[in-house]
This record gives structure tokens, sequence and C-alpha cells, in this order.
């Protein structure tokens, strides 16, 4: 059997909000690793993976830095993977929240174990992401008929959340939490902070969601924080 690195979405937060197929993926896997920050404490992912798997499971650590840091963390995290199938594991799954092909770690994991492990298969399992789970915490469609969705993180920039605000229909920004005002300005100057959705936690006990329009564009806000801005809908069909 081909040693198999499995990456497996496991949702936002929300222990619930785990497919069959990532609990059975999780169950089955000789090894499963979770990602750690370098701070050390138990992470996202892991507390979502003990809360619906028994066994045993071992960290990941990845730097929250750029630079040198961030990439000899990328590296021990492949060399480690590659002793699981040196060590005899043939099935190694990866716990990542959200979805692993959706800005996930788990693109650059998977990146470092081919290059050390030319004939391991890679495959995932999809996961339910932020951007669904506010939806559906908040009572938002986000898309409907011929509207348009564009997903983009916050590091790209103020400049490229404008654009997409003139450019789509619906736009959903992530880790916005550090620029908070000058996203808030973008969404007013675009008058479209009207039905704007915040929402950070998300699935876990402090869960925050709420009208954009009512943040406190002062006030501190999670990095991991997403914002929902749809068009305005003229009734039943009005957008087909």
């Amino acid at each position: 059997m081909r040693p198999t690195l499995y990456g497996v979405g496991v949702g936002p937060g929300d222990p619930d909000l785990v497919t069959v197929r990532a609990v059975r993926v999780l169950r089955d896997a000789d090894v499963v690793v979770v990602p750690v920050a370098d701070t050390g404490e138990e992470g996202r992912a892991e507390r979502i993976v003990r809360a619906n798997v028994d066994r045993e499971v071992r960290r990941l650590v990845f730097a929250l830095t750029d630079g040198p840091r961030r990439d000899d963390a990328w590296d021990a995290a492949g060399e480690a993977v590659a002793r699981c199938y040196a060590e005899g594991g043939r099935t190694v799954a990866f716990a990542t929240i959200g979805d692993p092909n959706v800005y996930s770690t788990f693109t650059y994991l998977a990146d470092t174990v081919r290059a050390l492990v030319p004939a391991v298969r890679v495959e995932t399992v999809p996961g339910i992401t932020a951007m669904q789970a506010l939806a559906a915490g908040s009572g938002t469609v986000l898309v409907e008929g011929r509207e348009s969705l564009a997903l983009m993180p916050l590091t790209a920039g103020v400049g490229a959340l404008r654009r997409a605000l003139d450019a789509h229909d619906t736009v959903v920004a992530y880790k916005g939490g550090r620029v908070l005002p000058q996203v808030l300005d973008a969404v007013r100057d675009a008058g479209r902070l009207d039905g704007a959705v915040y929402g950070a936690a998300l699935g876990l006990p402090d869960e925050d969601i709420r009208a954009a329009a009512d943040l406190d564009p002062g006030a501190a806000a999670p990095y991991l924080s997403a914002l929902l801005v749809t068009p305005k809908r003229t009734g039943r069909g009005g957008r087909l």
C-alpha cells in the first residue's frame, strides 16, 4: 500500500460540524497529526479531533511569523510526517480547521511531504468553511442566481478588498481583525455596510456574530474573523 497523507477538514470550530467521512478517516488512520502554534497551546483543530475520536494525536508546530522560522517549521513538520512512514505507518491524517483546500496549512505540509516521500499519495476530505458557518449562523444567503462570489484574505490588503467590493456581488473577507477599522471604512465607502455581517470564534462558546454596522471600529478583533458583504436583493428570483 502506498503511503497516504490525508488533509481532513474539521470545520470552523463546532465539533458537530464534522463530516462522517472526516471522522472515519481520523479514526482509521495509522497516525493523526494536528497543527499547533509555536506558542504551544492546544489548537482549534486538536480540540475538534479529540471531541470526535478517542485516540492519540501528535502535534506539528507551525510558526505564526513570516520568514525563515515559518519555512523551518514547514520543514520540521514534513520531516515528522515522513518519519511516521519510515516507522511503518501507511496513513497519516492531518486535521485542519475549515477546508484543507482553502487557505490551509495543509497545502504547505503536503508540498513538503511530497518532496521527502515521492511515493506518497495525497487526498483531502472537504470541510465546512467559516464562510458557510457564518452564513448559516446569521441567516445570510451567500449567492443566488447569477451573483458572483469573491473570497479573499485581508492579508492581500484593503486595496484588494475595495476592488472586490466594486467588482463582485458577494464578498467574503477573512483574517481582517487586525485591520478592522480600514475594512469597515472600505465597506462603508462602497455603500455596502448595511446588511454586512461580522463573525468571530465561529462554533465556539464565545462565538460573536453581529451586523457589521454595530461594530466598534476601535475595538480589538480576533485575527481569524470573517466578514460577509452581500448584495441587495429585490425578491424571489430577482437575481436569476
